[in-house]
């Protein structure tokens, strides 16, 4: 038995690594676990979490996380409201007068009319006020990327924080693909929350991230000291994606998951591929889980291409229907010009559907060696992903083997329940060392003149502009 398991008091029993059980408080701002890799995130490390014997309350705002069932004694959500200003049908709504419940939220509806993203610091702010009211009842507090000032100081329990990747390379990103100084402006007023997480991320004293790569962006990036951050691999749920024989295939059928219409995923560049593909395989096509865009790049190219018929935006889909659509799939593609990890990249290979992926950011990392588990191809480029996408819908065999193999490499590597027990292990060192941040007490007043910095960044601005030309787009972004 260990010294910690010794030390257990009486509502403690023992975890599966044999260590005390523990109280974990695990914070999301942001939890759709149908959008965007937080909530997949939260959702899955929680569940694995209870199953090694630990308490878990997730505490979150919306949208709201989706926690697993089963688990009702070990695994709990606590809502944390925000003013949801983001809902749909009516986004970037003006909230009445009876909503405002204190300066928080103030703060949240000011940073917004001035074209910026409040949920990271105001969430933080009455995550803060939230945990110090109820100091002593958690072992550890982890936060999922909010990396807001509130966290700063005492909150009642050690932290460790899990930065998927830095934000500032989705800025940069999005700036680079910006036409014009409107669309420019917006972009760095919506990312003017990059500057409050670059502070924070420095004075934390535990980093949790999914990959290499990303770990040395948070050093280049952020400039954490690497010795405070630690790689532990996310992955797969293996039971629910993996290899159904009765589910046919479609043929020329391509999947890829794309959260928004952004430069990051590349999605443009995968649309740009069918239509050459088509030449040669007239059957193929493309269905993208994820929303239909209007307007923008994509739109334009399916217009451009008249693929109207072949490509298919589907949304809100059961976990089994998800599934099923990858194992119909001839090809899985994740065609992002960067990634901290990809989950749809670990999860098609789960099912054992050949994969097609980019060498962006950390994907290689998941997908491996390219002719051995995937194809691989460079980030941005139409051709390479065409000539990929021919090689596969023409090779039954290649595809066959690329899919055992990819299903081996998940098996072997990627999974939840590894991710689960190499963050206890983080859990377990940051409470002995006391988890607080390198710097004295931020309380939540002295974090307010920073806010306040914050929301008038961009007030010198031509908002009302900057706000017409670029609604829809920051729409897609605050929606995952």
């Amino acid at each position: 038995m260990t010294a910690e398991a010794s030390q257990a008091g009486p509502r403690h029993e023992l975890a599966a690594d044999g260590g005390r059980s523990l109280d974990i408080a695990l914070l999301t701002y942001k939890g759709n676990p149908f959008c965007g890799g937080q909530g997949v995130y939260v959702r899955h490390l929680s569940r694995e979490l209870a199953r090694l014997g630990h308490r878990v309350e997730v505490i979150g705002s919306q949208p709201y996380p989706v926690l697993d069932p089963g688990h009702d004694d070990r695994l709990t959500l606590t809502e944390l409201p925000s003013l949801d200003l983001y809902r749909q049908p009516d986004p970037f709504r003006t909230p009445k007068r009876d909503e405002y419940r204190d300066w928080v939220d103030a703060l949240e509806v000011a940073t917004m009319w001035t074209g910026g993203f409040p949920e990271p610091l105001t969430f933080s702010l009455r995550a803060r006020r939230h945990l110090r009211a109820r100091s002593g009842e958690f072992d550890i507090v982890h936060d999922n990327q909010t990396l807001g000032y509130g966290l700063l100081g005492d909150i009642g329990a050690p932290l460790v924080t899990t930065i998927h990747h830095p934000i500032t390379v989705d800025r940069q990103l999005e700036l680079d693909a910006a036409e014009g100084w409107r669309r420019r402006a917006s972009v760095r007023r919506w990312y003017a929350f990059t500057r409050m997480q670059k502070r924070v991320a420095r004075r934390l004293p535990s980093v949790l991230t999914v990959s290499g790569t990303s770990r040395q962006e948070i050093i280049d990036h952020l400039g954490v000291r690497d010795d405070r951050i630690h790689v532990v691999h996310i992955g797969a749920d293996t039971d629910l994606f993996s290899p159904n024989p009765a589910v046919a295939v479609v043929p020329g059928r391509i999947v890829t998951t794309s959260s928004a219409d952004v430069p990051l995923k590349g999605l443009v560049f995968l649309v740009e591929a069918l239509a050459k593909v088509r030449t040669e395989h007239p059957h193929a096509h493309l269905v993208v889980v994820g929303k239909r865009p209007q307007e923008g790049p994509v739109a334009q190219a399916i217009e451009r291409y008249g693929l109207e018929g072949a490509v298919e935006f589907v949304k809100g889909i059961s976990d089994a229907e998800l599934v099923d659509l990858v194992r119909s799939a001839e090809v899985a593609c994740v065609p992002s010009l960067y990634e901290g990890f990809s989950l749809p990249a670990a999860e098609a290979m789960a099912t054992g559907t050949p994969l097609l992926a980019t060498t962006g950011g950390a994907i290689p990392e998941v997908a491996g060696r390219d002719g051995e588990t995937c194809l691989a191809v460079p980030p941005g480029d139409s051709g390479a992903l065409a000539t990929g996408l021919g090689r596969l819908l023409g090779a039954p065999e290649l595809r066959a083997r690329l899919g055992a193999a990819g299903r081996q490499r998940v098996l072997e590597r990627f999974t939840w329940a590894r991710a689960a027990e190499g963050t206890v292990a983080r859990y377990r060192e940051a409470i002995a060392d006391g988890g607080r941040p390198r710097v004295a007490e931020a309380s939540a007043a002295a974090a307010a003149p920073e806010a306040v910095e914050s929301v008038g960044a961009g007030a010198g601005a031509d908002i009302d502009a900057v706000s017409e030309a670029s609604d829809r787009d920051r729409e897609s972004r605050a929606t995952c």
